[in-house]
């Protein structure tokens, strides 16, 4: 998965974002931006994307998206929690329709133990208050490849909200109620003969 993925997802995204009248904000830290990158490198762009925050740092986590202090030390910059609080203050702090955020660890190094090179964690915030969440380990394939395929993935994250809630499905109907109403067996009418009364005889 490389450029031409991200590219194809993100015209894509635009397109239906479009449609639908939705905007977009970004907040990114081991990708550093890419993600907000690959969506302005379309032309006509800006009538969906509002704005990206690069934060990096933890300083910048909490100063720029509203990250708890107690979350960055209670659970880490790269984890589910952070990546959630990323993806709901982007949303609220830009007053857009839908949020993404990107938190992992691209390597070569900054792995720590439980925490491997190529753990990424993604978060997708709608303002309809729906919110997704998943988790990438990627392995040491190479900290170009594990953004690449970081880009890849939060744009995925994105189309699938912004395809909004899916209908819940339809209760299956049971073998008995799609059965056919049983025909009631009717007795078969009887044919009454009528005789003829005896003729007369002629005299």
């Amino acid at each position: 998965m490389g450029g031409s993925d991200a590219r194809a997802l993100s015209r894509s995204l635009l397109d239906l974002c479009r449609m639908r009248k939705l905007t977009i904000a970004t907040a990114e830290s081991c990708t550093g931006g890419l993600v907000a990158g690959a969506l302005t490198d379309i032309p006509g762009s800006s009538d969906v994307i509002d704005r990206g925050f690069v934060t990096y740092s933890n300083d910048a986590k909490r100063a720029m998206l509203g990250v708890e202090a107690s979350t960055l030390a209670n659970f880490g910059a790269v984890s589910k929690e952070t990546a959630t609080a990323m993806a709901v203050g982007a949303l609220e702090r830009a007053g857009v329709d839908l949020a993404v955020a990107i938190t992992g660890t691209a390597g070569p190094g900054g792995a720590t133990p439980g925490k491997p090179v190529g753990l990424v964690h993604f978060a997708a915030a709608a303002r309809d208050g729906r919110i997704i969440h998943r988790e990438q380990r990627f392995g040491a394939i190479g900290r170009t490849a594990v953004r690449q395929r970081s880009v890849v993935e939060a744009l995925r994250m994105l189309m699938e909200l912004a395809r909004g809630p899916q209908a819940a499905a339809k209760p299956r109907r049971t073998a008995a109620a799609t059965r056919l109403r049983p025909r009631v067996t009717r007795s078969p009418r009887r044919h009454v003969v009528k005789r003829r009364p005896p003729r007369s005889p002629r005299g």
